[in-house]
């Protein structure tokens, strides 16, 4: 019967099958195009139905509940009875098959798509939810879509899609053999975080995790260390809508504060011992000004030096700051080196468009707390000096950087420079001021600021808050494919 197959009539009724369906496609250019490239011609059901291959289809489309998803979402019944009027053959004429076949051929390339995608990529990309997600995460892309469509192993790519990381595949297994509905839905949430294409961090790394508020540096999955940190305060309740009303009035007064430190991929290029801090104009407004105005001495007495158009003022003591309102301030500020630095004696310095680093700091008590986003956004380390220590790795930079911050060499042979550093701070005679010193790391070390709430460690699921409410925004993205 299919000798009789009339491509033109065929074409006629798969114009208008695509015509009522591609409105629900995820990526319907695409398959317009991969079937208007091959003159509408049923690429699937030609090359998979008679082996079986649109069958394989169905099972990885029902199986994907392992994953997570609800098989609806991929039509897996719908394609099911297809290949079943299909197979059944009851067709009088053969222009009968064409609606079937056009259809059978449609639903299949869009779930074929979409299953590979969402296990390859994730179902959200996370750069279009959160607003302070920076990391390029990779995303299918059209070519990549093509070249899907037209493979000859279609059983070959659902294997290849399926998630092989250990930590997918721990969280996977805890999701199967969870009873409780919310644990399984932070460990779908987990799941989702773990499907997205991160960039290549190598296998020496150093990664900050903000629920857990650690900072952990691996190489080739060994700790090479571990510390506490204390990351950005989460944004204040009702920020939306808080943010809209600040955008009507423009008083500062009505700004919500989000100190949320962003989640980012870089390299750890830089060191700087005894930092000088140049102070962002928000805490500058929200703090220092309120600071001065209620102290004439407090500039002088935190070392935070004022500039006016980048000239520096001899006696910050003496402004008038009943003068100036704290929208509009004309002046910089600048916190000295020294013991009493908000970011301590180290700073560890990456590209990024935030302006945030790690650094040490001189509260070291924030350490002792459990929930530890209290910083304006910047990432504060517990241990700086071993960090420093393994980033030089060389004994005789490493005893310099110490020197910069009056401790005693590793290397008894560098007694003696590290002696006369000490003599030149202690003559009265001579004035010593203390500046920023900079060291650069053996090589530059990728650094990746991310935040997962569930993870597999020493065979057992370990599960933290959600600080930032980042989970529950994921979970509303995520919804619809449950």
């Amino acid at each position: 019967m299919y000798k009789d197959f009339d491509t033109a009539a065929y074409d006629s009724i798969f114009v208008k099958t695509m015509d009522s369906l591609s409105g629900k496609f995820i990526n319907p250019k695409t398959i317009k195009a991969f079937y208007k490239h091959n003159y509408n011609q049923p690429q699937l059901v030609t090359r998979f139905y008679t082996h079986g291959e649109l069958d394989s289809l169905v099972v990885y489309l029902n199986g994907s509940a392992v994953h997570g998803f609800n098989p609806k979402i991929f039509k897996a019944n719908e394609i099911s009875d297809l290949l079943e009027v299909l197979s059944a053959n009851k067709f009088k004429k053969v222009e009968e098959s064409y609606p079937v076949i056009a259809k059978l051929e449609l639903l299949s390339a869009n779930a074929y798509l979409n299953y590979t995608n969402y296990l390859k990529y994730g179902v959200v990309n996370p750069r279009n939810i959160f607003s302070r997600y920076y990391i390029k995460v990779g995303r299918p892309d059209s070519a990549g879509m093509v070249k899907l469509l037209e493979g000859n192993d279609l059983v070959e790519n659902l294997k290849s899609a399926q998630p092989k990381s250990p930590q997918y595949k721990a969280l996977q297994s805890a999701y199967l053999n969870a009873d409780s509905e919310s644990e399984k839905r932070i460990l779908l949430l987990n799941m989702e975080r773990f499907r997205w294409q991160m960039p290549a961090t190598g296998d020496n790394y150093v990664q900050v995790n903000i629920p857990d508020f650690r900072l952990t540096w691996l190489d080739q999955l060994d700790t090479v260390i571990s510390m506490k940190v204390c990351v950005g305060g989460k944004r204040e309740n009702g920020y939306e809508e808080k943010l809209k009303a600040f955008a009507k009035s423009g008083n500062l007064d009505d700004k919500p504060k989000n100190h949320e430190t962003p989640l980012l991929f870089s390299k750890i290029n830089s060191i700087q011992a005894n930092p000088i801090w140049n102070i962002p104009v928000s805490i500058a407004q929200s703090e220092i000004y309120w600071m001065a105005r209620k102290d004439p001495f407090y500039l002088s007495n935190s070392n935070i030096k004022v500039y006016y158009k980048d000239k520096l003022i001899g006696e910050p003591d003496t402004i008038n700051w009943n003068r100036y309102s704290r929208d509009k301030l004309p002046f910089k500020f600048k916190q000295g080196s020294g013991g009493g630095n908000a970011l301590g004696k180290f700073k560890f310095i990456f590209d990024n468009s935030s302006s945030i680093y790690l650094h040490d700091t001189n509260n070291k008590n924030g350490f002792n707390l459990t929930n530890r986003a209290i910083s304006h956004g910047c990432v504060r380390i517990e241990k700086p000096l071993e960090f420093a220590r393994l980033l030089v790795k060389d004994t005789y930079t490493y005893d310099k950087l110490r020197a910069e911050v009056d401790l005693p060499p590793v290397d008894s042979t560098h007694m003696k420079w590290y002696q006369k550093r000490m003599a030149q701070k202690a003559d009265t005679l001579k004035t010593f001021q203390l500046k920023p010193a900079w060291f650069a790391p053996k090589n530059p070390v990728p650094l990746i600021i991310t935040y997962i709430t569930a993870w597999a460690q020493n065979d057992r699921i370990e599960y933290r808050p959600d600080v930032y409410g980042m989970d529950e925004k994921l979970w509303a993205a995520m919804k619809k494919y449950r």
